[in-house]
């Protein structure tokens, strides 16, 4: 559905001077080992569901003859462990924009270290994607990156700890230029691919205006003031058919100036987090920020109001969770007037407080398959693997199963999309709105916890064939000669109030 960005990133990384990497995207076609020759070098980007993938192809690139590098956010949770079972020469810790050139130097001269820590690079120091080198008519979406990090420290999020919780933002002028190659090469539909797009709020400034030394204030002045110039430079682009989307807090819904910019902004959709609709919940996974109940649905609805369409996000398993707790979701995504959501599992991933607590808490022998223990899940094979992992203190893991897969089932059947879908002012758009929401489904919810092999087989068989006609329907004749506006003039986004205190 959207580009993978980080594959083009690291070879806009990869100095001209090594030549052109070959980029292989797994989702779309199976890696082939043949091309591979002796002493090539091979990246291999991992995240934890797919490790287990990732390792398989780190050992194929050995017995080849190549020399596997390792990276991505599960590579840098784990190096070791890429080593001892992907293989790896060298493994790539953090950012790979800057480290990556030091890599292939390193492999040229045949003196590669065991690790390269990239750190945490600065905003202005953010690749550009090599969008010269992807085949446009793979995917639905583009991507473009405006920032790193996330200032909240959600307990099964790892990001504010592997991202950092400062935002680090990219140059205006880096995410327009890339933002209008994407439209050239024929890209409508771009997702802004950032932790957190709205990474200071209104309670923050509040908090902030009130200290005795004002650094902080100013310092997240600054950064608001970036995010305010970076709308309104999206909004100057002369490409009127333009349609970004991105991935918020709720808390930009008390926000109503950054509604209306990010609206002017040609941003019409965006993940919102909402997790659990009860307190209790919110609290348990450190976000208490959260609106519950009611307030929840006029938050979620104030999204709308300002012309910002939300896919809401919701996690099935809390202990807090009881039998009630799935259907009295289903209906407040239903009255909040959402446009998307996904219904996921509480999964402990590497990085998370909750991955932390789950790991002291299960008994160190515990085995899975594989002779890998349950507590390094991602090392069992994928059909193997448990459907749960963390015990829920009163429901049994099929009960959170099924439950879950009923709420999918009613959120997304056919008279409640088409009702959703009067969101289009178009026919044509409607049924566009129609096929991505069961192409979603098909893809999140048919191959999930809930369903057998060969649903997920049927399952991935449907959401191959109903691609097809959205990558058509969502795409767009190039603009080859679209150029940035002129630079506008800098704006003051931060309300009276507090500036002036």
């Amino acid at each position: 559905m959207i580009t993978p960005r980080w594959l083009y990133v690291l070879a806009g990384a990869t100095p001209r001077s090594f030549g052109d990497p070959v980029v292989i995207d797994e989702s779309l076609e199976a890696f082939q080992p043949d091309r591979i020759r002796p002493g090539d070098i091979v990246g291999i980007g991992i995240h934890t569901s797919n490790a287990h993938r990732g390792y398989e192809l780190g050992r194929l690139v050995r017995r080849r003859g190549g020399i596997p590098v390792f990276g991505g956010i599960h590579a840098s949770l784990f190096p070791e462990e890429s080593r001892e079972h992907g293989h790896a020469e060298s493994v790539v810790k953090g950012d790979g924009d800057l480290i990556w050139q030091t890599v292939l130097s390193d492999w040229l001269q045949r003196r590669m270290k065991p690790v390269y820590d990239g750190g945490m690079v600065s905003g202005a120091d953010f690749a550009s994607a090599r969008w010269d080198l992807l085949s446009r008519k793979s995917y639905m979406w583009a991507s473009v990156q405006t920032t790193r990090g996330c200032p909240k420290h959600c307990s099964f999020c790892s990001v504010w700890r592997t991202d950092g919780q400062l935002p680090r933002l990219r140059p205006v002028s880096a995410v327009i230029d890339e933002v209008v190659t994407l439209r050239r090469m024929g890209f409508r539909f771009i997702a802004l691919a950032d932790d957190n797009f709205y990474p200071v709020t209104m309670h923050d400034l509040s908090v902030a205006s009130k200290l005795q030394d004002r650094s902080r204030y100013e310092q997240l002045s600054s950064i608001l003031a970036q995010r305010f110039s970076l709308m309104k430079e999206l909004s100057r682009i002369p490409a009127s058919d333009l349609i970004l989307f991105t991935q918020v807090t709720m808390e930009a819904a008390e926000d109503p100036d950054f509604l209306k910019a990010m609206h002017a902004a040609r941003i019409r959709g965006a993940l919102v987090g909402v997790e659990s609709i009860t307190q209790n919940g919110l609290n348990g996974i450190y976000k208490g920020f959260n609106a519950s109940g009611e307030a929840l649905v006029s938050r979620l609805q104030t999204f709308q109001q300002h012309g910002v369409y939300v896919l809401g996000s919701f996690i099935f398993g809390l202990p807090t969770d009881t039998p009630e707790t799935f259907s009295a979701t289903a209906d407040l995504a239903d009255r909040s007037g959402m446009a998307f959501a996904q219904f996921v599992p509480l999964t402990p991933f590497p990085g998370t407080i909750d991955f932390e607590n789950w790991e002291k808490s299960t008994v160190a022998s515990s085995r899975g398959s594989d002779k890998a223990p349950v507590t390094r899940h991602w090392l069992i094979p994928t059909e193997q693997r448990p459907k749960l992992y963390i015990p829920h203190p009163t429901m049994e893991p099929d009960e959170i199963r099924i439950r879950t897969q009923q709420v999918w089932d009613s959120f997304y059947s056919l008279p409640k999309i088409w009702r959703r879908s009067q969101c289009a002012s178009r026919l044509r758009w409607r049924m566009a709105f129609l096929l991505i929401s069961k192409l979603y489904c098909y893809m999140y919810a048919r191959t999930g916890i809930a369903t057998d092999s060969a649903r997920q087989s049927l399952a991935v068989r449907w959401a191959r064939l109903i691609a097809k006609p959205c990558i058509r329907l969502f795409s767009a004749k190039p603009m080859k000669e679209l150029q940035p506006a002129p630079k506008a003039q800098p704006l003051n986004p931060i309300p009276e109030a507090f500036a002036s205190e």
